[in-house]
Protein backbone atom coordinates (compact mmCIF):
# COMPACT_ATOMS: atom_id res chain seq x y z
CA UNK A 1 0.00 0.00 0.00
CA UNK A 2 1.50 3.27 -1.13
CA UNK A 3 1.27 6.40 0.96
CA UNK A 4 -2.12 7.87 -0.78
CA UNK A 5 -3.97 4.18 -0.08
CA UNK A 6 -2.70 4.51 3.79
CA UNK A 7 -4.23 8.05 3.75
CA UNK A 8 -7.61 6.59 2.31
CA UNK A 9 -7.85 3.92 4.72
CA UNK A 10 -7.94 6.78 7.44
CA UNK A 11 -4.26 6.78 8.37
CA UNK A 12 -3.28 9.70 9.92
CA UNK A 13 -0.54 11.41 8.23
CA UNK A 14 1.52 11.85 11.21
CA UNK A 15 1.23 8.13 11.36
CA UNK A 16 2.41 6.66 7.84
CA UNK A 17 5.47 5.58 8.94
CA UNK A 18 4.08 3.28 11.10
CA UNK A 19 1.84 2.29 9.17
CA UNK A 20 3.97 1.37 6.78
CA UNK A 21 6.25 -1.05 8.71
CA UNK A 22 2.58 -2.33 10.21
CA UNK A 23 1.72 -3.56 6.21
CA UNK A 24 4.50 -4.67 5.66
CA UNK A 25 5.01 -6.99 8.91
CA UNK A 26 1.44 -8.08 8.01
CA UNK A 27 1.84 -8.90 3.83
CA UNK A 28 5.22 -11.70 5.55
CA UNK A 29 2.97 -12.86 8.01
CA UNK A 30 0.03 -13.52 5.65
CA UNK A 31 2.79 -15.48 2.83
CA UNK A 32 2.83 -18.05 5.68
CA UNK A 33 -1.26 -18.52 5.74
CA UNK A 34 -3.38 -20.31 3.65
CA UNK A 35 -5.42 -18.15 1.22
CA UNK A 36 -8.36 -18.13 2.74
CA UNK A 37 -6.85 -17.30 6.13
CA UNK A 38 -4.89 -14.19 4.96
CA UNK A 39 -6.45 -10.71 6.29
CA UNK A 40 -6.44 -7.41 3.76
CA UNK A 41 -4.22 -5.30 5.57
CA UNK A 42 -6.51 -2.12 4.46
CA UNK A 43 -9.39 -4.13 6.73
CA UNK A 44 -7.10 -4.17 9.95
CA UNK A 45 -5.71 -0.95 9.89
CA UNK A 46 -8.72 0.33 9.84
CA UNK A 47 -9.99 -1.46 12.95
CA UNK A 48 -6.73 -0.64 13.96
CA UNK A 49 -7.86 3.03 13.60
CA UNK A 50 -11.57 3.02 14.66
CA UNK A 51 -10.48 0.98 18.23
CA UNK A 52 -6.68 1.08 18.72
CA UNK A 53 -7.59 0.06 22.03
CA UNK A 54 -8.00 -3.43 20.98
CA UNK A 55 -4.53 -3.64 19.36
CA UNK A 56 -2.13 -2.31 22.24
CA UNK A 57 0.34 -5.07 22.70
CA UNK A 58 -0.18 -6.85 19.18
CA UNK A 59 3.43 -7.55 17.95
CA UNK A 60 2.54 -6.26 14.47
CA UNK A 61 -0.17 -3.71 14.91
CA UNK A 62 0.68 -2.58 18.98
CA UNK A 63 3.08 0.12 17.44
CA UNK A 64 0.33 2.06 15.17
CA UNK A 65 -2.27 1.61 17.76
CA UNK A 66 -0.08 2.69 20.91
CA UNK A 67 0.40 6.22 18.74
CA UNK A 68 -3.55 6.16 18.21
CA UNK A 69 -4.54 5.67 21.31
CA UNK A 70 -2.52 7.85 22.65
CA UNK A 71 -3.44 10.99 20.76
CA UNK A 72 -6.47 12.26 22.42
CA UNK A 73 -8.74 13.23 18.75
CA UNK A 74 -9.25 9.60 18.31
CA UNK A 75 -10.94 8.58 21.17
CA UNK A 76 -14.15 6.89 20.94
CA UNK A 77 -16.72 6.59 23.11
CA UNK A 78 -17.64 2.87 24.08
CA UNK A 79 -20.89 1.71 22.00
CA UNK A 80 -24.52 1.91 23.57
CA UNK A 81 -26.87 -0.79 24.21
CA UNK A 82 -29.41 -2.40 21.73
CA UNK A 83 -32.36 -4.93 22.53
CA UNK A 84 -33.22 -7.38 20.05
CA UNK A 85 -36.47 -9.20 19.42
CA UNK A 86 -36.62 -12.68 17.66
CA UNK A 87 -33.95 -15.12 18.24
CA UNK A 88 -33.37 -16.33 14.51
CA UNK A 89 -31.12 -13.44 13.56
CA UNK A 90 -27.42 -14.00 11.82
CA UNK A 91 -24.20 -12.48 13.86
CA UNK A 92 -23.36 -10.55 10.88
CA UNK A 93 -27.05 -8.73 11.45
CA UNK A 94 -25.19 -8.51 15.09
CA UNK A 95 -21.97 -6.86 14.21
CA UNK A 96 -23.79 -4.53 11.68
CA UNK A 97 -25.58 -3.25 14.80
CA UNK A 98 -22.96 -2.82 17.17
CA UNK A 99 -20.92 -1.04 14.46
CA UNK A 100 -24.15 1.20 14.50
CA UNK A 101 -24.10 1.35 17.96
CA UNK A 102 -20.52 2.53 18.20
CA UNK A 103 -21.46 6.25 16.56
CA UNK A 104 -20.66 8.69 18.62
CA UNK A 105 -24.00 10.27 18.24
CA UNK A 106 -26.13 7.34 18.77
CA UNK A 107 -28.55 7.38 21.25
CA UNK A 108 -30.72 4.40 21.29
CA UNK A 109 -30.79 1.45 19.00
CA UNK A 110 -33.40 -1.68 18.81
CA UNK A 111 -33.37 -4.89 16.27
CA UNK A 112 -36.71 -6.40 15.11
CA UNK A 113 -37.51 -10.15 14.75
CA UNK A 114 -37.29 -10.16 10.89
CA UNK A 115 -33.45 -8.67 10.68
CA UNK A 116 -31.24 -9.73 8.24
CA UNK A 117 -27.78 -8.36 6.33
CA UNK A 118 -28.08 -5.20 4.57
CA UNK A 119 -26.06 -2.05 3.82
CA UNK A 120 -24.46 -0.28 6.80
CA UNK A 121 -27.32 -0.87 9.48
CA UNK A 122 -29.21 -3.90 8.73
CA UNK A 123 -32.55 -4.59 7.81
CA UNK A 124 -34.54 -4.61 10.52
CA UNK A 125 -32.49 -2.16 12.23
CA UNK A 126 -33.72 1.14 14.20
CA UNK A 127 -31.28 3.58 15.27
CA UNK A 128 -31.52 6.95 16.93
CA UNK A 129 -29.04 9.66 16.65
CA UNK A 130 -28.46 12.93 17.72
CA UNK A 131 -28.41 16.07 15.72
CA UNK A 132 -27.05 13.53 12.74
CA UNK A 133 -28.11 11.31 10.00
CA UNK A 134 -27.21 8.32 8.48
CA UNK A 135 -28.07 7.65 4.57
CA UNK A 136 -27.58 3.99 4.32
CA UNK A 137 -29.24 3.71 8.05
CA UNK A 138 -32.40 5.08 5.60
CA UNK A 139 -31.52 3.19 2.54
CA UNK A 140 -31.15 2.98 -1.12
CA UNK A 141 -34.77 2.77 -1.31
CA UNK A 142 -35.94 5.62 0.16
CA UNK A 143 -39.27 5.58 1.57
CA UNK A 144 -39.86 2.08 0.64
CA UNK A 145 -43.37 1.39 1.38
CA UNK A 146 -46.86 -0.28 2.06
CA UNK A 147 -50.11 0.65 1.41
CA UNK A 148 -53.46 -1.25 1.79
CA UNK A 149 -56.88 -0.73 -0.30
CA UNK A 150 -59.82 -2.01 1.14
CA UNK A 151 -63.18 -2.65 -1.65
CA UNK A 152 -66.62 -3.55 -0.69
CA UNK A 153 -66.12 -7.07 -2.55
CA UNK A 154 -66.19 -10.74 -1.37
CA UNK A 155 -63.55 -13.30 -1.80
CA UNK A 156 -65.72 -14.94 -4.15
CA UNK A 157 -65.64 -12.18 -6.31
CA UNK A 158 -61.76 -12.90 -6.57
CA UNK A 159 -62.72 -16.36 -8.70
CA UNK A 160 -66.12 -15.11 -10.42
CA UNK A 161 -64.19 -11.92 -12.03
CA UNK A 162 -60.78 -13.24 -12.16
CA UNK A 163 -59.12 -12.32 -15.12
CA UNK A 164 -60.32 -8.71 -14.45
CA UNK A 165 -58.43 -8.43 -11.39
CA UNK A 166 -55.50 -10.44 -12.83
CA UNK A 167 -55.61 -7.66 -16.19
CA UNK A 168 -55.65 -4.72 -13.15
CA UNK A 169 -52.32 -5.69 -11.70
CA UNK A 170 -50.59 -6.47 -15.56
CA UNK A 171 -52.21 -3.00 -16.43
CA UNK A 172 -52.14 -1.09 -13.90
CA UNK A 173 -47.99 -0.78 -13.00
CA UNK A 174 -45.23 -1.94 -14.14
CA UNK A 175 -42.32 -3.74 -12.92
CA UNK A 176 -38.49 -3.28 -13.94
CA UNK A 177 -35.03 -1.71 -13.43
CA UNK A 178 -35.52 1.92 -14.69
CA UNK A 179 -38.69 0.56 -16.40
CA UNK A 180 -41.15 3.79 -16.68
CA UNK A 181 -44.47 4.18 -17.54
CA UNK A 182 -45.36 4.70 -21.39
CA UNK A 183 -46.78 8.42 -20.51
CA UNK A 184 -46.97 10.40 -17.64
CA UNK A 185 -49.02 9.96 -14.78
CA UNK A 186 -50.56 13.43 -12.53
CA UNK A 187 -49.66 13.32 -9.21
CA UNK A 188 -49.86 17.15 -7.04
CA UNK A 189 -46.23 15.38 -5.87
CA UNK A 190 -45.00 16.97 -9.32
CA UNK A 191 -45.58 19.92 -8.28
CA UNK A 192 -43.54 20.22 -5.29
CA UNK A 193 -40.24 21.98 -4.66
CA UNK A 194 -37.74 19.84 -6.38
CA UNK A 195 -35.19 22.28 -6.42
CA UNK A 196 -34.47 21.30 -3.03
CA UNK A 197 -31.82 20.10 -3.64
CA UNK A 198 -29.67 19.70 -6.72
CA UNK A 199 -30.14 15.83 -7.30
CA UNK A 200 -33.58 16.15 -6.78
CA UNK A 201 -34.06 18.98 -8.99
CA UNK A 202 -31.95 16.50 -11.92
CA UNK A 203 -33.74 13.98 -11.02
CA UNK A 204 -37.27 15.26 -11.22
CA UNK A 205 -37.80 13.86 -14.97
CA UNK A 206 -37.08 10.81 -14.24
CA UNK A 207 -39.01 10.39 -10.98
CA UNK A 208 -42.51 11.86 -13.37
CA UNK A 209 -41.44 9.18 -15.99
CA UNK A 210 -41.53 6.21 -12.88
CA UNK A 211 -44.24 7.77 -10.94
CA UNK A 212 -46.87 4.68 -10.54
CA UNK A 213 -44.37 1.95 -10.74
CA UNK A 214 -43.42 -0.32 -8.88
CA UNK A 215 -39.57 -1.37 -9.58
CA UNK A 216 -37.79 -4.88 -8.79
CA UNK A 217 -36.79 -7.36 -6.17
CA UNK A 218 -38.91 -7.66 -3.44
CA UNK A 219 -41.42 -5.02 -4.59
CA UNK A 220 -45.27 -6.28 -5.74
CA UNK A 221 -48.78 -5.94 -5.79
CA UNK A 222 -51.22 -8.17 -5.17
CA UNK A 223 -54.93 -8.65 -4.83
CA UNK A 224 -56.24 -10.71 -1.85
CA UNK A 225 -58.57 -11.12 1.16
CA UNK A 226 -58.46 -8.93 4.07
CA UNK A 227 -60.44 -10.93 7.07
CA UNK A 228 -61.39 -8.67 9.75
CA UNK A 229 -62.33 -10.49 13.09
CA UNK A 230 -63.45 -7.51 15.06
CA UNK A 231 -65.17 -4.31 14.64
CA UNK A 232 -62.24 -2.18 13.80
CA UNK A 233 -63.41 1.89 14.18
CA UNK A 234 -59.59 2.90 12.95
CA UNK A 235 -60.15 1.05 10.22
CA UNK A 236 -63.81 1.94 9.59
CA UNK A 237 -64.83 -1.38 8.32
CA UNK A 238 -67.35 -3.87 10.14
CA UNK A 239 -66.18 -7.24 10.92
CA UNK A 240 -66.02 -9.59 7.80
CA UNK A 241 -63.90 -10.76 5.09
CA UNK A 242 -63.25 -8.27 2.15
CA UNK A 243 -61.14 -7.92 -1.01
CA UNK A 244 -58.18 -5.82 -0.83
CA UNK A 245 -55.31 -4.48 -3.21
CA UNK A 246 -51.44 -4.16 -1.29
CA UNK A 247 -48.53 -2.94 -2.46
CA UNK A 248 -44.80 -2.73 -2.03
CA UNK A 249 -42.76 -0.25 -3.62
CA UNK A 250 -40.72 3.00 -2.74
CA UNK A 251 -39.18 6.12 -4.60
CA UNK A 252 -37.65 4.72 -7.37
CA UNK A 253 -34.97 6.14 -9.24
CA UNK A 254 -34.90 9.21 -7.62
CA UNK A 255 -34.36 7.86 -4.16
CA UNK A 256 -31.48 5.97 -5.18
CA UNK A 257 -29.85 8.93 -6.76
CA UNK A 258 -30.48 10.93 -3.25
CA UNK A 259 -28.73 8.22 -1.15
CA UNK A 260 -25.84 8.02 -3.95
CA UNK A 261 -24.84 11.07 -3.82
CA UNK A 262 -25.22 12.07 0.08
CA UNK A 263 -24.19 8.88 1.45
CA UNK A 264 -20.82 10.06 -0.73
CA UNK A 265 -20.53 13.30 0.95
CA UNK A 266 -21.23 11.54 4.48
CA UNK A 267 -18.27 9.08 3.51
CA UNK A 268 -15.76 12.17 2.28
CA UNK A 269 -16.46 14.14 5.91
CA UNK A 270 -16.40 11.08 7.61
CA UNK A 271 -13.47 11.46 10.36
CA UNK A 272 -10.42 8.95 9.81
CA UNK A 273 -11.20 7.49 13.27
CA UNK A 274 -14.31 5.94 12.19
CA UNK A 275 -13.46 4.83 8.60
CA UNK A 276 -14.09 1.22 9.89
CA UNK A 277 -17.54 2.38 10.19
CA UNK A 278 -17.90 2.65 6.69
CA UNK A 279 -21.24 3.03 5.15
CA UNK A 280 -22.39 3.94 8.30
CA UNK A 281 -20.92 7.59 7.55
CA UNK A 282 -23.26 10.52 8.59
CA UNK A 283 -24.07 13.80 8.29
CA UNK A 284 -24.65 16.62 11.20
CA UNK A 285 -27.95 17.95 10.54
CA UNK A 286 -26.55 21.12 11.57
CA UNK A 287 -24.34 21.33 7.91
CA UNK A 288 -25.78 22.54 4.62
CA UNK A 289 -25.49 19.02 3.54
CA UNK A 290 -27.47 17.24 6.44
CA UNK A 291 -29.84 19.92 5.77
CA UNK A 292 -30.26 18.90 2.18
CA UNK A 293 -30.36 15.20 2.13
CA UNK A 294 -33.22 15.88 5.06
CA UNK A 295 -35.09 17.80 2.32
CA UNK A 296 -34.40 15.22 -0.38
CA UNK A 297 -35.47 12.72 2.03
CA UNK A 298 -39.09 14.45 2.81
CA UNK A 299 -39.77 14.88 -0.52
CA UNK A 300 -38.80 11.35 -1.44
CA UNK A 301 -41.79 10.69 1.01
CA UNK A 302 -44.27 12.60 -0.04
CA UNK A 303 -42.98 10.88 -3.78
CA UNK A 304 -43.32 7.24 -2.35
CA UNK A 305 -46.49 7.56 -1.12
CA UNK A 306 -47.34 9.85 -4.05
CA UNK A 307 -46.21 6.52 -6.41
CA UNK A 308 -48.73 3.87 -4.57
CA UNK A 309 -51.34 6.47 -4.60
CA UNK A 310 -51.30 6.58 -8.56
CA UNK A 311 -50.95 2.50 -8.74
CA UNK A 312 -53.69 1.93 -6.42
CA UNK A 313 -55.59 4.65 -8.58
CA UNK A 314 -54.94 2.74 -11.82
CA UNK A 315 -55.65 -0.66 -10.60
CA UNK A 316 -58.65 0.56 -9.22
CA UNK A 317 -60.00 2.48 -11.90
CA UNK A 318 -59.43 -0.84 -14.18
CA UNK A 319 -60.72 -2.83 -11.58
CA UNK A 320 -64.03 0.05 -11.94
CA UNK A 321 -63.97 0.11 -7.90
CA UNK A 322 -63.40 2.50 -5.12
CA UNK A 323 -61.44 1.95 -1.95
CA UNK A 324 -63.70 2.14 0.85
CA UNK A 325 -60.71 2.11 3.28
CA UNK A 326 -56.71 1.48 3.52
CA UNK A 327 -53.57 1.70 5.73
CA UNK A 328 -50.48 2.69 4.51
CA UNK A 329 -46.75 3.18 6.29
CA UNK A 330 -43.16 4.03 5.04
CA UNK A 331 -40.67 1.44 6.59
CA UNK A 332 -37.38 2.74 4.87
CA UNK A 333 -37.00 5.80 6.05
CA UNK A 334 -35.97 8.77 8.83
CA UNK A 335 -37.95 10.73 11.17
CA UNK A 336 -37.52 13.58 13.70
CA UNK A 337 -39.22 12.15 16.93
CA UNK A 338 -39.14 12.39 20.61
CA UNK A 339 -37.65 9.95 22.58
CA UNK A 340 -37.69 9.88 26.28
CA UNK A 341 -38.13 13.52 26.27
CA UNK A 342 -35.15 14.32 23.71
CA UNK A 343 -35.66 15.20 19.64
CA UNK A 344 -33.77 12.44 18.13
CA UNK A 345 -33.49 11.18 14.11
CA UNK A 346 -35.01 7.69 14.52
CA UNK A 347 -33.85 5.44 11.29
CA UNK A 348 -36.02 2.41 10.79
CA UNK A 349 -34.26 0.78 7.88
CA UNK A 350 -36.82 -2.04 7.14
CA UNK A 351 -38.67 -1.83 10.60
CA UNK A 352 -42.56 -0.66 10.79
CA UNK A 353 -43.53 2.66 13.11
CA UNK A 354 -45.24 1.55 15.84
CA UNK A 355 -46.13 4.27 18.30
CA UNK A 356 -48.72 3.61 20.40
CA UNK A 357 -52.45 3.32 17.74
CA UNK A 358 -50.53 3.92 14.92
CA UNK A 359 -51.67 1.65 11.95
CA UNK A 360 -49.54 -0.25 9.84
CA UNK A 361 -48.96 -3.16 7.60
CA UNK A 362 -46.14 -6.06 7.68
CA UNK A 363 -46.16 -8.64 4.73
CA UNK A 364 -45.58 -12.07 4.71
CA UNK A 365 -44.58 -13.60 1.75
CA UNK A 366 -46.66 -14.42 -1.73
CA UNK A 367 -47.75 -17.78 -0.37
CA UNK A 368 -48.07 -16.43 3.57
CA UNK A 369 -50.59 -13.76 4.93
CA UNK A 370 -49.64 -9.93 5.99
CA UNK A 371 -51.29 -8.51 8.65
CA UNK A 372 -52.83 -4.91 9.90
CA UNK A 373 -51.22 -4.04 12.80
CA UNK A 374 -51.36 -1.26 15.56
CA UNK A 375 -48.88 -0.13 17.48
CA UNK A 376 -48.43 -0.38 21.16
CA UNK A 377 -45.59 2.34 21.96
CA UNK A 378 -42.86 0.36 23.23
CA UNK A 379 -39.95 3.18 23.73
CA UNK A 380 -37.32 0.05 24.02
CA UNK A 381 -38.19 -0.91 20.24
CA UNK A 382 -38.20 3.17 19.49
CA UNK A 383 -41.64 2.72 18.85
CA UNK A 384 -41.22 0.52 16.10
CA UNK A 385 -41.38 -3.22 14.51
CA UNK A 386 -40.61 -5.56 11.90
CA UNK A 387 -41.52 -4.81 8.28
CA UNK A 388 -42.35 -8.08 6.65
CA UNK A 389 -40.94 -11.83 7.68
CA UNK A 390 -37.44 -11.02 6.69
CA UNK A 391 -35.46 -13.19 4.88
CA UNK A 392 -33.52 -16.42 5.58
CA UNK A 393 -31.23 -16.75 2.79
CA UNK A 394 -29.41 -14.86 0.14
CA UNK A 395 -30.94 -14.39 -3.32
CA UNK A 396 -28.00 -16.21 -4.93
CA UNK A 397 -28.34 -19.37 -2.23
CA UNK A 398 -32.23 -18.79 -3.36
CA UNK A 399 -31.35 -19.07 -6.33
CA UNK A 400 -29.46 -22.09 -6.50
CA UNK A 401 -32.30 -24.01 -4.12
CA UNK A 402 -35.60 -23.34 -5.75
CA UNK A 403 -37.47 -24.01 -9.12
CA UNK A 404 -39.01 -21.27 -9.86
CA UNK A 405 -41.48 -22.94 -12.18
CA UNK A 406 -42.19 -26.37 -9.48
CA UNK A 407 -42.64 -23.05 -6.66
CA UNK A 408 -45.45 -21.36 -9.26
CA UNK A 409 -47.25 -24.85 -9.92
CA UNK A 410 -47.59 -25.53 -5.81
CA UNK A 411 -48.66 -21.87 -5.35
CA UNK A 412 -51.65 -22.63 -7.95
CA UNK A 413 -52.70 -25.92 -6.69
CA UNK A 414 -52.89 -23.75 -2.90
CA UNK A 415 -55.07 -21.47 -4.65
CA UNK A 416 -52.52 -18.82 -5.15
CA UNK A 417 -51.61 -17.32 -8.30
CA UNK A 418 -48.35 -15.65 -9.09
CA UNK A 419 -48.46 -13.86 -12.32
CA UNK A 420 -44.91 -13.38 -12.76
CA UNK A 421 -41.77 -13.57 -10.03
CA UNK A 422 -38.49 -14.95 -9.42
CA UNK A 423 -36.90 -18.19 -7.76
CA UNK A 424 -35.30 -15.12 -5.08
CA UNK A 425 -38.81 -14.12 -4.07
CA UNK A 426 -40.58 -17.42 -3.68
CA UNK A 427 -41.68 -17.99 -0.21
CA UNK A 428 -38.98 -20.44 0.94
CA UNK A 429 -36.51 -17.64 1.27
CA UNK A 430 -38.10 -15.97 4.01
CA UNK A 431 -39.20 -16.85 7.54
CA UNK A 432 -42.45 -17.46 8.79
CA UNK A 433 -44.38 -14.69 9.17
CA UNK A 434 -46.15 -15.92 12.69
CA UNK A 435 -43.12 -17.03 14.12
CA UNK A 436 -41.49 -13.36 13.90
CA UNK A 437 -45.38 -11.81 14.55
CA UNK A 438 -45.23 -13.77 17.98
CA UNK A 439 -41.89 -12.43 18.66
CA UNK A 440 -43.42 -8.99 18.72
CA UNK A 441 -46.43 -9.70 20.71
CA UNK A 442 -45.40 -6.41 22.81
CA UNK A 443 -44.55 -3.81 19.73
CA UNK A 444 -48.03 -4.81 17.97
CA UNK A 445 -51.32 -6.40 18.01
CA UNK A 446 -53.32 -8.00 14.87
CA UNK A 447 -55.65 -5.97 13.53
CA UNK A 448 -56.66 -7.94 10.44
CA UNK A 449 -55.09 -10.38 8.06
CA UNK A 450 -54.78 -10.28 4.38
CA UNK A 451 -54.28 -13.41 2.33
CA UNK A 452 -52.75 -13.23 -1.02
CA UNK A 453 -54.68 -14.91 -4.16
CA UNK A 454 -53.31 -12.64 -6.78
CA UNK A 455 -49.38 -11.96 -6.67
CA UNK A 456 -47.08 -10.13 -9.40
CA UNK A 457 -43.59 -9.30 -8.79
CA UNK A 458 -41.20 -8.40 -11.41
CA UNK A 459 -39.66 -11.54 -13.14
CA UNK A 460 -36.26 -10.30 -13.88
CA UNK A 461 -35.06 -11.80 -10.48
CA UNK A 462 -33.05 -8.24 -10.12
CA UNK A 463 -32.16 -7.13 -6.58
CA UNK A 464 -33.61 -4.52 -4.31
CA UNK A 465 -32.63 -3.93 -0.82
CA UNK A 466 -35.36 -3.43 1.79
Amino acid sequence: MNSRKLREAGVPPEHLGLAVQAVQALAERNRGLPKEARVKPEDLLREVIGQPQNFLGDAVLGPLAEAIDRDGKFVRPDPIGYRTWGSDIDQDSHKQMRQACALPMAAGAALMPDAHVGYGLPIGGVLALEDAVVPYAVGVDIACRMKLSVFDLRPEDLVRRRATFRDALVKGTVFGVGKAQEKRLDHPVMDADWSVTRVTREKKDVAWKQLGTSGSGNHFVEFGTLTVADDQADLGLAAGEYVALLSHSGSRGAGAAVCDVYSSVARNRMPSRYADLGRLAWLDMKSEAGQEYWAAVNLMGEYAAANHAVIHRQVAKLLGEKPIAGVENHHNFCWLEEIDGRPLYVHRKGATPAGKGVLGVIPGSMADPAYVVRGKGEVASLNSASHGAGRAMSRTQAKSKFNWHATQKNLAERGIEVISAGADEVPGVYKRIDDVMAAQTDLVEKVARFDPKIVRMCGDDSRAED
